[in-house]
């Protein structure tokens, strides 16, 4: 009788133990959790105090860049990507008609330049691959491609729409689920022997964007309702995520309007703001306090860029 009274004394002595155990084991897996955050997110800190870089364009200041992991879309690091098989044809137009659906005033003034294309639907993913770079290959046909040239980097800065009134195979080039891309004619002529030749095959893949200066921030709309574009994006180039702080008030999420044009009704007229952007390879560039207080509508200001 007393060897079973110990025997269960013992067990429960035993089961009340567990509980701390395992208390103390989460607690030090939370620890180490948080202590690894805290060091991954204060590195990248620039200081650089910039000037002037432009009409309209304000230096940079008070800088962070860091990694994070953003709930949704998201696109490995491991740049450049794959090859795939695609075809591509040629537009004109003037450089303010080449951004239009990423909401780009000017491709050639913002540094786009000629090397520029409209993509299909399947690729342009109702704006959210606004930004993004590849590299384009004429596929080795004598019969279509500029001979010894080799591959042309672009930059995705339009919507190629469908056009339901033509067969995929004959003039609906852009129709789902097509990939394809609609390059600006003077970067086409680079790859095709003869543009009038209308559509080539390619190949492509995506590849990181090197651009020159930082991110640019473009305000617009009025003390009620304001616009951001987001533009000149280094790295993975697409932004999936904005954010807005003034001095007077919190972070606030902005909201996709369209392309890379991203609104918001918080009111921040009158104070210093900070954006924070989130790129499609997860990570996260925080430009602090890159404008002044007495910032207009129209004018553009220029934060830390991804590498």
């Amino acid at each position: 009788m007393n060897m079973v009274m110990m025997r269960s004394q013992s067990q429960a002595q035993s089961c009340s133990v567990i509980p701390f155990v395992l208390l103390a084991l989460t607690l030090l897996t939370f620890l180490q959790h948080s202590t690894a955050n805290d060091n991954a997110g204060n590195g990248g800190i620039d200081n650089t105090s910039g000037g002037h870089v432009g009409p309209n364009v304000v230096g940079k200041r008070g800088l962070v860049v860091h990694h994070v992991h953003p709930h949704g879309r998201h696109l490995s690091t491991n740049l450049p990507g794959p090859w795939k098989q695609a075809h591509a044809t040629f537009y004109q137009g003037s450089s303010q008609s080449f951004g239009g659906a990423c909401g780009y005033k000017d491709v050639e003034q913002q540094g786009y330049g000629t090397q520029t294309a409209a993509l299909s639907s399947a690729l342009f993913k109702d704006g959210q691959t606004c930004g993004a770079c590849y590299e384009i290959k004429c596929v080795n046909d004598p019969q279509w491609c500029q001979t010894g040239h080799g591959s042309l980097k672009i930059t995705a800065t339009n919507h190629c729409p469908p056009n339901y009134q033509q067969s995929s195979d004959n003039g609906g080039w852009c129709n789902p689920p097509r990939e394809h891309f609609d390059i600006a004619q003077p970067a086409f002529k680079q790859l095709a022997k003869d543009y009038k030749a209308g559509i080539i095959p390619i190949t492509y893949r995506r590849v990181p964007c090197h651009k020159k200066g930082g991110i640019k921030f473009t305000i617009s709309g009025n003390p009620y309702f304001n616009e951001v574009v987001v533009w000149n994006v280094g790295g993975a180039g697409e932004v999936v995520a904005l954010q807005v702080k003034g001095d007077k008030t919190q972070w606030t999420a902005m909201k996709r309007l369209w392309g890379q044009k991203w609104e918001t009704d918080a009111m921040l007229v009158g104070q210093s703001l900070s954006f924070r952007v989130t790129a499609a390879d997860g990570r996260k560039s925080t430009s602090y306090n890159i404008t002044p207080s007495n910032w207009q509508f129209g004018q553009t200001f220029e934060g830390k860029n991804f590498k």
